[in-house]
């Protein structure tokens, strides 16, 4: 297979690769951001004490982050049809992208916000701060690099889990790599389509640490 022949190949991958990841993203940042910060608030020690109810989640968040991605794809097929109506193309599989990032960030939420020194946030309620006050103004902006080194992570790893949904139909990079890597003994097209997912997997990480280390207060 020629550069020629490639090319109209690999443009329209990478940009569903792109969609997916992207939405994926938006979805994991909406949904892990306030499953993260109930982690910590409803904590014994949290700014509302709900131990029952953080059990709760703690274990849902476990067994979601347990799940080995392709097991969940097939798992969540009934509720991707639900959702989407179809189980099959880039859409389709924003889904289980989506569920299985978002226990993973919210972890990394949750790890971010308890490095925030517990000083900070006695200070905010001695002066009178209500708990959404402390999350918005406190917590949220002390815990931001963490926060946006925990959101470059996952998506990192929406990446490699949008090259495993091209297995089962999910189109991008991944569904490219198996039809004509492996399926029509390609060999330059995988190579190709492997050095593609390095670069953006680099310059993704080397912009997200870029993005931290400005937001860093040290």
């Amino acid at each position: 297979m020629t550069w020629e022949e490639m090319l109209p190949l690999l443009w329209p991958a990478t940009v569903e690769t792109g969609l997916m990841v992207g939405w994926a993203t938006l979805f994991t940042l909406l949904l892990g951001l306030p499953l993260g910060v109930a982690l910590v608030a409803f904590d014994r020690d949290g700014l509302r004490p709900l131990p029952a109810l953080k059990s709760a989640l703690g274990f849902v968040v476990n067994v979601g982050r347990s799940l080995p991605f392709i097991v969940l794809m097939i798992a969540i097929i009934p509720f991707t049809r639900l959702v989407v109506g179809t189980t099959i193309g880039t859409a389709a599989f924003v889904v289980p992208l989506t569920v299985g990032a978002v226990p993973f960030f919210a972890r990394l939420v949750e790890t971010a916000l308890r490095e925030v020194g517990s000083d900070v946030v006695q200070a905010a309620q001695a002066m009178g701060a209500s708990r959404t006050a402390i999350v918005r103004k406190v917590l949220l902006p002390e815990a931001l690099p963490g926060l946006v080194a925990g959101l470059t992570v996952t998506v990192v790893a929406l990446i490699g889990y949008s090259a495993m949904a091209g297995t089962l139909g999910g189109g991008g990079l991944g569904d490219l790599a198996v039809r004509y890597g492996y399926q029509r003994f390609e060999t330059l097209l995988m190579i190709v389509t492997v050095v593609l997912l390095l670069v953006i997997v680099q310059l993704l990480q080397s912009l997200g640490d870029w993005v931290a280390r400005r937001l860093s207060h040290k």
